[in-house]
Order: C-alpha cells, then structure tokens, then sequence
C-alpha cells in the first residue's frame, strides 16, 4: 500500500479507521526527507495492516496546530482516529514497526 498524502480538508476522513502513522513533515526538512523511504519501506512490509500518511506542515497548519506538532519530523499514530502514540525525530524502520506494533 502506498503512503497516502492528506490535507487539512480530509485529515479526519483518512485517520478515522484502523492503525494510521502519520508523518508530519515539511520539503525544507532534512530529517523529514531521510524517513520518507523508510515509511514507504514500512508500508510495503505492513502491506494494508497499517496506513501511512503524511501531512506537510506549512500547508497544513490548522492539523498541525490541533495536534501540537512542534518539531518534524512528528509521527503520531491514530486507531479509530484517536491519538495512541508518538514519535519525533528521525526513527530506523525497526523503531516504528515496533511502535505501531503496540497497537494491532
């Protein structure tokens, strides 16, 4: 499954069912840049267990706000749209597989 960009206008819609990490990020963001292949790595191997989406901070202020997103990268995970974890800086794919294990 492929990661899966969302926007201030359908951020409830793509969070509120199942697992989801979400990855807040920024183009500008040298860390953000360095995860990205690891999230696309970790939705291949999670193969539809797990949705992974990421939202661009700086067009998407009004989510980033809600959530208290500070720094980026900021990875929060969702189950039934409600906040269960949280990840900030970069993290190795084994760190998140472990994170979103938690939760299945």
């Amino acid at each position: 499954m492929a990661v899966v960009h969302v926007t201030d206008t359908n951020f409830r819609e793509e969070t509120g069912d199942g697992l989801v990490l979400v990855d807040f990020w920024a183009t500008w963001c040298g860390p953000c840049k360095m995860i990205a292949p690891v999230l696309d790595e970790l939705s291949e191997d999670l193969n539809g267990k797990v949705k992974i989406a990421k939202i661009d901070v700086d067009e998407n202020q009004e989510t980033a706000g809600q959530y208290g997103v500070m720094s980026i990268p900021t990875m929060l995970v969702f189950k039934n749209g409600e906040v269960v974890d949280k990840a900030v800086g970069y993290q190795p794919k084994e760190a998140l597989a472990e994170l979103l294990a938690k939760h299945q």
